[in-house]
């Protein structure tokens, strides 16, 4: 396997995320990963989510400066106007009632540019994020063979198309507490029905059935999708995706190793408190932080962050807490005592806004991880060998927890019950605490993990499986570019 023949002109890819920093972020990373191989990369995005990945990609340009490697480009498109705010162009800021439906209409928009962009460029791939599913159609119109890409694991992936082909909901217990057998998977799966989506949401659940099975459809017709993962990741999954879904699968992560701008990745304004968090950090012990965050797109009610402040200090344990820079104000919450906790000299710090995340979790004084789940910070706890505490709330998180709890067994559940609830059960400060002190205390639980990111870092380094996808995967589009036929691999 080779990267780009010198005697041809290298590749041209095109990154079309979507609207959401949790889908940008990876798909920058994966620009990085591909350029740093000699493609030459194209990212088409709006004015505030060109922002967000601005750092990243001036970085590893920077680093490609005399090398073979082409600068990637960001291609910049106005954002749609929709009747949203200036400055709101993705779903961390959306706060009116009716601004998701206006973000879907932009999203939908931004066919007109996309379009344009194949017919004056005429790339040879796009990598477009599976929610464009009109990207599909387009692509075809211009010959322009389609990628998918949606950012969550395989695993995810094959727990919700298990629903969809056997619909297992249809002769459960109608009770919320009832476990639910999911058919067909390499691994035996049980959730909770109020774990579950509703039946027929096809292998990703958006909410809207409608743009589901349009989601669906528009993947029967990719040239074949690429994951943020990795083989020892996810045992079994990719093949059973290349068998039993039929599917042409490429896994090229953890991407986020790919990209050297650890600080700022994905923020165009930093925490205030970031420098003054890793500094905290430098006093601390090896191993004896528990750090908390739930993403961007996570909320919590003042009741459940007041359980999660008594369940931080309950727990005996050092900690950092990413509380965000929206949400309720600290006196709708903070149990009395807990700011002397986080004030000067406490065991505990506050981080409000952007936390350097990567470098955080790959600092020697973190231990473990309170995480809701998201793919991407899965994979970044992953790939720094942290284990996690985990603490599911929508989407693909609950079947992100399963893989980490119980197959890849480098993560203790917090016990959440409710997908997307309107009222999430609010969890004690006692089990909470227990939850902390059993994966802090547990030496294999935190010997699996570091092996684990052992195994991450192997995986995008020369020779390794994310490595040779890559190749695999350049090799193949290289082929079709030069009319040579590459046999069918499903």
């Amino acid at each position: 396997m080779a990267d780009n023949d010198e005697q041809q002109p290298p590749l041209h890819i095109l990154f079309f995320p979507y609207l959401d920093p949790g889908h940008i972020i990876p798909m920058a990373d994966m620009a990085v990963l591909f350029a740093s191989r000699g493609v030459r990369c194209t990212i088409i995005t709006t004015p505030v989510n060109a922002t967000s990945i601005r750092s990243a990609v001036d970085n590893a340009n920077d680093a490609f400066r005399g090398t073979d490697c082409p600068p990637i480009v960001i291609s910049v498109v106005p954002f749609p106007d929709v009747g949203l705010p200036a400055g709101v162009e993705n779903g961390t800021h959306l706060t009116a009632r009716g601004d998701r439906h206006r973000l879907s209409q932009a999203v939908t928009q931004l066919r007109e540019p996309f379009d344009q962009f194949l017919s004056d460029h005429h790339p040879d791939a796009v990598v477009s994020d599976s929610f464009y599913y009109w990207s599909a159609d387009a692509a075809a119109e211009h010959g322009v063979p389609r990628v998918g890409f949606l950012g969550t694991s395989l695993f995810a992936g094959a727990c919700t198309d298990s629903i969809q082909r056997y619909n297992p909901l249809e002769t459960a217990p109608d009770d919320p507490d009832a476990l639910v057998s999911l058919p067909g998977l390499p691994h035996h799966v049980e959730m909770r029905r109020s774990q579950m989506s509703s039946p027929g949401t096809g292998r990703r659940p958006p909410e809207n059935s409608t743009v589901s099975k349009r989601v669906n459809a528009a993947d029967e017709k990719n040239f074949g999708e690429v994951f943020n993962s990795f083989h020892k990741l996810e045992p079994g999954y990719a093949e059973h995706y290349r068998t039993t879904l039929g599917c042409r699968a490429w896994l090229v992560g953890p991407v986020a190793l790919a990209n050297k701008d650890m600080a700022g990745r994905g923020a165009s304004v930093l925490s205030p408190d970031a420098d003054s968090s890793l500094q905290w950090l430098d006093t601390k012990q090896p191993g004896s932080v528990v750090y908390v965050s739930f993403g961007s797109m996570v909320s919590f009610s003042p009741a459940e962050l007041h359980e999660l402040a008594r369940g931080l200090d309950l727990s005996g344990k050092n900690f950092m807490w990413v509380v965000g820079s929206a949400g309720p104000s600290s006196s709708e919450w903070m149990p009395q005592g807990f700011a002397d906790l986080v004030a000067p000299g406490g065991r505990g710090f506050i981080i409000r806004g952007w936390a350097p995340q990567i470098l955080i979790l790959n600092h020697p004084a973190l231990g473990g991880f309170v995480t809701h789940c998201g793919w991407n910070s899965t994979l970044e706890s992953v790939s720094a060998g942290v284990p996690m505490v985990t603490w599911p709330r929508f989407a693909d998180q609950f079947y992100n927890e399963k893989l980490v709890v119980e197959v890849l067994k480098v993560g203790v559940s917090i016990g959440a019950k409710h997908f997307r609830s309107a009222t999430h059960q609010v969890i004690s400060g006692e089990v909470i605490a227990e939850s902390i002190e059993k994966l802090m205390d547990n030496s294999e639980i935190q010997k699996m993990a570091k092996d684990l990111g052992v195994e991450a870092r192997r995986a995008v380094e020369n020779g390794g499986s994310s490595y040779n996808d890559v190749g695999r995967l350049m090799d193949e589009l290289m082929a079709r570019r030069s009319g040579v036929k590459v046999g069918e691999d499903k």
